[in-house]
C-alpha cells in the first residue's frame, strides 16, 4: 500500500476526515446551546472521545469482517474454510487496514483534549476506568461488527442493516443518550447496551450523577457488558458458519 505514496497519503487524509467530521458535528450542535441533554460541550467531548478511540480500534481490528457479504456472494469464503486455520482470525487478517492509522490517533487526541477540558478529581479507579474504557468500547464494537457481519450467512446484502447497527452505533454512543426518546433510548442504550460504551464510563470518570437515575456504580459495568456482547457474537458466528453451505460455483 505504501508503495503507492500519493495513494496511500490521501487514503490516510480521507480516513481521519471521517473522524473528525464526527467530532466536528458536536462542536457545531453545542453552538447552538450551551447545554444539551443536560450537558456542556466539554462533559459530551468525553464521551466522544471514549466512542471515537474505541470504535477506531474495533474498525482497525475487526473492520474488516465487513466483507463477509462479498467473500459469501463470490465463493471467496470457500477457500477460507477448507485452510487448517480459524475463518474469523483468516478474515480479519485478509487486510492490514494501515490507512486507519491517523483515524485511531485522531479518535485518541480527542479523548486527551476532552479529559483536559474536564475538571477530574482523579482517583485510582477513575483513571484505570480511562484506560480500561477504550479498550471496553472496541470489544464492545468488535463484537457488533461480526454480528452484523454474521447476517450475511442468511441474507448476503445485509450491508446497509449491519451499518445501521455498527456506524449507527458509533454516532448514537458519541453523543448524551438523555438526548433520545424514551423507547429509542430503552433499545438502544440499554438493551442493546450502547450506554455502557461511553455514557455510563463518562459519568463515572466526571463524578457526575446520571440524569436518568441509574447509580453511579453503573459506569463501572462496561468490563462485564463487553465481554457478554463478545460471547453473543461468538455465539452468532458458530451459527452462521455452520449455517454456511457455500456457493455451489
Amino acid at each position: 500500500m505504501a508503495s503507492y505514496r500519493t495513494s496511500f497519503a490521501v487514503e490516510l487524509l480521507t480516513n481521519a476526515g471521517g473522524t473528525v467530521i464526527d467530532v466536528a458535528t458536536v462542536f457545531v450542535l453545542f453552538q447552538a446551546a450551551a447545554r444539551i441533554g443536560e450537558f456542556t460541550l466539554a462533559e459530551a467531548l468525553m464521551m466522544t472521545g471514549l466512542t471515537s478511540a474505541g470504535f477506531v480500534l474495533a474498525d482497525m481490528t475487526v473492520g474488516n469482517i465487513d466483507d463477509l457479504k462479498r467473500y459469501v456472494r463470490t465463493g471467496t469464503l470457500d477457500a477460507v474454510l477448507v485452510r487448517p486455520l480459524g475463518v474469523l482470525p483468516q478474515l480479519v487478517c485478509m487486510d492490514l487496514p494501515v490507512r486507519k492509522l491517523l483515524r485511531l490517533i485522531v479518535g485518541i487526541g480527542v479523548l486527551v483534549v476532552a479529559v483536559g477540558m474536564n475538571d477530574i478529581d482523579w482517583t485510582p479507579a477513575r483513571v484505570l476506568l480511562l484506560v480500561i474504557s477504550p479498550l471496553t468500547a472496541a470489544v464492545f464494537f468488535g463484537a457488533i461488527f461480526v454480528i452484523s457481519a454474521s447476517l450475511a450467512f442468511w441474507w448476503v446484502e445485509s450491508g446497509e442493516v449491519g451499518s445501521a447497527f455498527t456506524y449507527g452505533g458509533r454516532d448514537f454512543a458519541s453523543y448524551p443518550i438523555t438526548v433520545y426518546g424514551g423507547w429509542f433510548r430503552a433499545v438502544f442504550a440499554y438493551t442493546l447496551g450502547f450506554a455502557f460504551v461511553a455514557y455510563q464510563p463518562a459519568l463515572a470518570i466526571l463524578d457526575r450523577p446520571d440524569p436518568l437515575g441509574l447509580p453511579a456504580w453503573a459506569g463501572y459495568m462496561s468490563p462485564l457488558v463487553a465481554p457478554a456482547a463478545a460471547t453473543v457474537a461468538w455465539l452468532v458466528w458458530r451459527a452462521g458458519v455452520r449455517h454456511y453451505r457455500s456457493t455451489g460455483s
